[in-house]
């Protein structure tokens, strides 16, 4: 049992050192874009990247809970213990690679839609706020909705002990 524990600690800390790495690079590219764009731009960035960040913490404290609580329930069950640790930490770890992944395509979405907007919108200054505002409405509405699904699957796919 306690080499499953250590198994289950490295696991959620690679995952964890992963995704922090992630964060740091979608900021600096971030800070780096901003640093090149309009006021406008710079706004959608930032309510991006703290989309971004609050989906990422989400993904990685969801995996965690998963792979204590799931350990802890199958503690009583020594023959499974191990199975069930593998299952939910490979789920966690697929839980949050795809959560980074449909975040980086949103934000990449985000990106060429606030150029666009920004170039085209470029006369009507209210035409490219209320644009701007709909299109970050719509991509956190998405990446709550993602979220939502995802934490729906990894606890519905939870096995039953």
């Amino acid at each position: 049992m306690e080499a499953v524990m250590i198994v289950v600690i490295v696991v959620v800390v690679v995952v964890v050192v992963v995704v922090v790495v992630v964060v740091v690079v979608v900021v600096v590219v971030t800070v780096i874009y901003l640093l090149k764009h309009t006021v406008v731009v710079v706004v959608v960035v930032v309510v991006v990247v703290v989309v971004v960040v609050v989906v990422v913490v989400v993904a990685v404290v969801v995996v965690f809970v998963v792979v204590v609580v799931v350990v802890a329930a199958a503690a009583a069950v020594e023959v499974v213990v191990i199975v069930v640790v593998v299952v939910v930490v490979v789920v966690g770890v697929v839980v949050v690679v795809v959560v980074v992944v449909v975040v980086v395509v949103a934000v990449v979405v985000v990106f060429v839609v606030v150029v666009v907007v920004v170039v085209a919108a470029a006369v009507v200054v209210v035409v490219k706020v209320v644009v701007v505002v709909v299109v970050v409405v719509v991509v956190v509405v998405v990446v709550v909705v993602v979220v939502v699904v995802v934490i729906v699957v990894v606890v519905v796919s939870l096995p039953v002990t």
